[in-house]
C-alpha cells in the first residue's frame, strides 16, 4: 500500500486521486493536518504552483517524510488568450463560487459572439511529487475541448458543466465519474505520476 498526503483541501479533488489511483494508494489530504498553512499561489504556471505546493507541504513535521503530492489544474481558454489559467480557481474574485467563475467566463465569450468551432479550451492539470522537501518528479496532463453555450449537468466541479471533452457531445459535468476519471487531464497526470511511481519501487 503506498500512502500519499495530497496538498489539498478540496474533497471532490481528493476523492478523484483516490478512484483514479485505486486500492493500492491510501489518499489523504490536508484535512487531516494541523500544522498545515495556506499556502499562497505565486507561480507562474501550473508546474510551478504544483512544487511550490508540494515542497512545502513536504516539510512539515506531520509529513514525517512521506510522499506528498500536489497538484495545479485549470482551463485555457483559446478565445480569452488562455485565460482563466493558473487563475482558474479565482477568476471572478478569491473565495468564489465554481458558479460566479463559471459566469464569469461565460460572459467574456459571450461578448465575442463566437461560433461553436471559435469556443476551443482545454484543461491542464500538473503534478508534483516530494519527500522531505526535496522534488521526486512532475507530471503533466491534459485534454481538449471546448466551451458549451449553457452549463449542463451535475457531476465534477469546477468548470465541469461547461467543458466538452473532444470526441464527446456531453460535459464532464454531465459525464459519469468512471468515464471522466479515464479521459481528464487529472486523470493522464495521475497516470503519468503511478507511473513513475511504480518505476521508482522497482
Amino acid at each position: 500500500m503506498v500512502r500519499l498526503l495530497l496538498a489539498t483541501r478540496n474533497a471532490h479533488k481528493t476523492r478523484e486521486f483516490a478512484e483514479i489511483l485505486g486500492k493500492d494508494f491510501e489518499v489523504s489530504d490536508l484535512s487531516s493536518v494541523r500544522d498545515a498553512p495556506e499556502i499562497k499561489e505565486t507561480g507562474g504556471s501550473f508546474k510551478e504552483n504544483a512544487i511550490l505546493k508540494a515542497l512545502a507541504v513536504s516539510q512539515l513535521r506531520s509529513a514525517s517524510g512521506g510522499l506528498v503530492v500536489a497538484d495545479d489544474s485549470g482551463l485555457e481558454v483559446d478565445a480569452l488568450k488562455g485565460a482563466p489559467g493558473i487563475y482558474s480557481a479565482r477568476y471572478a474574485g478569491e473565495n468564489v463560487s465554481d458558479e460566479a467563475n463559471v459566469d464569469k467566463l461565460q460572459r467574456e465569450l459571450s461578448r465575442q459572439n463566437l461560433p461553436a468551432s471559435k469556443r476551443t479550451a482545454r484543461f491542464r492539470c500538473v503534478t508534483a511529487l516530494a519527500r522531505a522537501g526535496k522534488l521526486l518528479g512532475t507530471f503533466e496532463g491534459l485534454v481538449e475541448g471546448a466551451i458549451a453555450d449553457l452549463a449542463r449537468g451535475r457531476n465534477g466541479f469546477g468548470y465541469d458543466p461547461i467543458f466538452v471533452p473532444e470526441g464527446f457531445d456531453r460535459t464532464f459535468g454531465e459525464l459519469p465519474a468512471e468515464i471522466k476519471n479515464k479521459i481528464s487531464h487529472r486523470a493522464k497526470a495521475i497516470a503519468s505520476l503511478r507511473e513513475g511511481l511504480c518505476t521508482n519501487r522497482s
